[in-house]
This record gives C-alpha cells, sequence and structure tokens, in this order.
C-alpha cells in the first residue's frame, strides 16, 4: 500500500510516517524496488499503535525503547507494563495540574462576569492591585 492511502487510513501525516519509518518504529519495513516503502498489514498496526502511544503522551524516545521492547518478545512484558503504568502517573498528574487550571479559570470567570453584570471597579486589572 502507498504512504498517501496509509496516512488517510492511520490518520497521520506522510512526513509523520516517513520520520518514524526512519527511526524504527515501524519495524521490518519493505521497499520496493523504487525504494518506496510498503506497508503491508503489520506495518500499519505499528503505525496505528506509535500514533495512540503520542497520543498518550509517549515520548519519541520512550516510543522508541517500547517498540524495542516489543520485538524481543514475551520476556519484556513486565517492562513494557511498567512504562504504561508510568506514563499512566504522568497523565494522573497532567489532569490533576489541568484540572487546578480549570478551577482557577472558573473563579476568575465568575469575578469577571459579576463584575460586568454589576458595572463594578476593574478589581482584576493588575494596574488597579
Amino acid at each position: 500500500m502507498e504512504i498517501k492511502n496509509v496516512a488517510r487510513i492511520v490518520g497521520l501525516n506522510e512526513n509523520t510516517i516517513r520520520y518514524y519509518s526512519d527511526n524504527g518504529l515501524i519495524p521490518n519495513i519493505k521497499r520496493d524496488k523504487n525504494n518506496h516503502r510498503i506497508f503491508n498489514e503489520e506495518a500499519i498496526n505499528w503505525l496505528i499503535g506509535d500514533k495512540r502511544m503520542r497520543e498518550a503522551g509517549m515520548s519519541i524516545n520512550d516510543l522508541k525503547e517500547y517498540v524495542d521492547l516489543c520485538l524481543k518478545g514475551k520476556s519484556t512484558i513486565k517492562k513494557r507494563y511498567q512504562i504504561i503504568q508510568d506514563l499512566k502517573s504522568q497523565a494522573k498528574t497532567q489532569l490533576k495540574e489541568a484540572q487546578q487550571r480549570v478551577d482557577y479559570l472558573s473563579k476568575k470567570s465568575d469575578i469577571y462576569e459579576k463584575g460586568i453584570i454589576n458595572n463594578s471597579q476593574d478589581i482584576l486589572n493588575p494596574k488597579k492591585w
């Protein structure tokens, strides 16, 4: 399958797919006589996995390690599990931080809304503090 079609199927742009290919994130990818990448079902599966891990917040370096561990097979399951647990913990921390930002902005927004409704002083302007 051509890269253009793969990009559409997987939802990645062609440059990202090339980057992943060139950096070992699509293992054992074959090339045709014109040196074009040939994407079979396994290559597409790797791309889907790569995309999902990146969407989950995994860095490229960690993704490389993860792919390498996957290639080593069953003996690396515990290590891969730990990588996922660490990523999950990071995501929970980010979620908590995002919720704190939302809470702060909600309070600030409420103050602005009350100020608009009551046509009150500009108390949130640091120039007026």
